[in-house]
């Protein structure tokens, strides 16, 4: 009888190294062998808290090695619950017999993947000897993205800014031990100007990150805005930028961030420079200048949660023999 591995939240906290899931990234990112079908993506009515929800179906194959499927619903308004606002499971099989290997808790594999993606951007995208983040946006993903763009580039002070300064002060005393600096901040505008990488994961409708105060050399990293209505950055920011995607499939058509620009004319799909795809195997440089502004866009990618899996199942079965 197969044994389904059962690999909690838990365990993907702990065993999570950041360095070792970009690199794995890079790896699949590198290569065509994983076939990705267009993710399914439903919003329906949440009447009780006056919001959307969305379900994701995200499913991968790697031929004759692996295979899996996440499922994941996303509820904006779960703070007032105390709950995330991510939620699901990933379901991890053998692509050759079919048998079911794992059943993964998603929301940190989730969380793992998206920061683990984003730093792996800023390894082509952000400048060397980048060493100032502003993190913008409070939520699960925040102290991943922070501890995995510090993993590629020598971080030396982040600031954070939330909807709420004990939110953001929140964040800093969770990363206090950090070999960097982190402040809590009262607005956007005080540190954007001054920093090598700005991050923002939000769930806002409304731009955030503002082009009149961008700075040659810095590095923007888009991550929360997934559906189309939904802006973390401007038209003036997309405008000074050099602009790239996690990859053209869903990128192109999921988040506000994109589609809006496109749909307006400020911005052409011939304008978009790389995916993570052409990133990754070398068919297209990164960074060209040091004054050069590069903004990163990630939607998520079924690709990240097959490779995610895959790292932590080898992990959990290393750590058990």
């Amino acid at each position: 009888m197969n044994i389904v591995t059962q690999i909690s939240a838990d365990f993907i906290e702990e065993q999570t190294v950041f360095s070792e899931l970009i690199s794995e990234l890079k790896t699949g990112f590198s290569s065509k062998e994983v076939i990705i079908p267009m993710r399914q993506h439903y919003d329906f009515p949440n009447p009780e808290v006056n919001a959307d929800s969305t379900l994701l179906l995200m499913p991968a194959w790697n031929p004759s090695k692996n295979a899996g499927v996440k499922m994941v619903t996303v509820s904006p308004k779960n703070a007032q619950f105390n709950l995330p606002s991510i939620q699901g499971i990933y379901i991890y099989f053998d692509a050759v017999k079919g048998t079911l290997k794992a059943i993964l808790e998603a929301k940190s594999l989730t969380v793992k993947r998206t920061a683990a993606a984003s730093a792996l951007a800023s390894s082509f995208l952000s400048k060397p000897d980048a060493s100032s983040l502003l993190m913008i946006g409070t939520g699960a993903l925040s102290t991943n993205l922070i501890k995995a763009h510090s993993s590629v580039r020598p971080i030396k002070k982040v600031y954070v800014w939330g909807r709420t300064f004990e939110k953001a002060r929140a964040i800093a005393s969770l990363l206090k031990d950090e070999d960097f600096s982190v402040s809590a901040i009262k607005t956007i505008e005080e540190k954007i100007s001054e920093v090598a990488i700005v991050s923002c994961a939000t769930l806002s409708k409304s731009p955030l990150v503002l082009g009149k105060y961008l700075k040659a050399g810095q590095h923007i990293d888009l991550v929360g805005s997934y559906k189309k209505d939904m802006r973390e950055t401007d038209d003036e920011a997309i405008i000074k930028a050099s602009v790239f995607l996690d990859t053209f499939q869903s990128g192109l058509k999921e988040s506000g961030d994109i589609v809006i620009p496109l749909r307006n004319g400020i911005l052409k799909e011939e304008d978009i420079k790389a995916d993570l795809f052409e990133l990754c195997s070398g068919k297209v440089q990164g960074r060209q200048s040091n004054d050069e502004i590069t903004l990163f866009k990630s939607v998520g990618h079924a690709l990240e949660d097959l490779i995610a899996a895959n790292y932590y199942y080898k992990r959990y079965h290393n750590n058990n023999e």
